[in-house]
């Protein structure tokens, strides 16, 4: 597996450039019905969006339980008025878009009409309602950017779920992608709620790690610096202790040539 050294090093810069502009970052991510078994090609129903603040870690989820409390609707009786509580989530969600207009939005593979930002707006305009329109360089995939650095092997499929198990992230109430579109089946709404926002948290918790270089994946050091020459000195100087005693046997060889030198 060879990387490309040129777009991982952009892409640590980018993680660099997050953490330094870390109170205007977003952290998101988002439940729906699922989007893989729909023969009439409807667009999916939107259970749950969640946002972290990647600086301070204040979330704000927008969920369609909490759209049916506070409209004193039963989850039992929700099926008949799900379309009109979806609007009413999708449109408080973008109205937090408009008051957080030019932030930067870091997301998992939310990228086209399947699932994605553009999955949301259109959902949203079928509703009846007018999104508010992110900008493209305000979206960053943090999926692409680990495997930019890390390459494309480096963790199995599914790959949040397997690279939170690697690095022992805390991962209560997280489920797989058939785990919620079970859920939404079932009507548990607020495990997908749960879901979403523990997504958010794994996402900070994945950029910290990157930043502070001890993410786990299945990428060896070798690998993740092209194979050269050049990366064993690099694993020397970020290891001080090796370095240090590799140096220290270098000088006391040194010494002990010369002493026999001279008797």
């Amino acid at each position: 597996m060879k990387i490309n050294q040129k777009r991982k090093q952009i892409a640590l810069a980018k993680i660099e450039e997050l953490m330094d502009d870390a109170k205007n970052v977003l952290l998101i991510h988002y439940s729906c019905e699922s989007f893989y078994d729909r023969p009439d090609g409807s667009s999916p129903k939107i259970t749950s969006i969640a946002i972290r603040n990647l600086n301070d870690g204040q979330t704000r989820c927008f969920s369609i339980h909490k759209e049916a409390e506070l409209a004193h609707i039963n989850i039992a009786d929700m099926e008949q008025q799900y379309v009109n509580l979806e609007k009413s989530m999708l449109n408080k969600f973008y109205e937090y878009v408009k008051q957080n207009e030019g932030k930067t939005f870091v997301h998992w593979n939310m990228r086209d009409e399947n699932y994605g930002f553009g999955a949301i707006e259109l959902r949203f305009q079928i509703l009846g309602g007018n999104p508010v329109k992110i900008l493209d360089d305000k979206k960053i995939d943090l999926a692409r950017l680990l495997v930019d650095i890390y390459g494309v092997g480096y963790i199995q499929h599914p790959r949040l779920q397997k690279l939170i198990e690697l690095n022992h992230i805390t991962h209560a109430d997280f489920l797989s992608g058939e785990q919620e579109a079970e859920a939404f089946k079932n009507k548990n709404y607020i495990a997908l709620h749960r879901s979403t926002s523990r997504k958010v948290d794994a996402f900070a918790n994945i950029i910290g790690r990157i930043q502070n270089r001890n993410l786990k994946t299945n990428t060896s050091y070798w690998q993740q610096n092209g194979g050269t020459i050049i990366s064993i000195f690099k694993f020397f100087n970020s290891n001080p202790v090796i370095g240090g005693t590799i140096a220290i046997s270098t000088v006391i060889s040194a010494l002990i040539y010369i002493i026999k030198s001279i008797f």
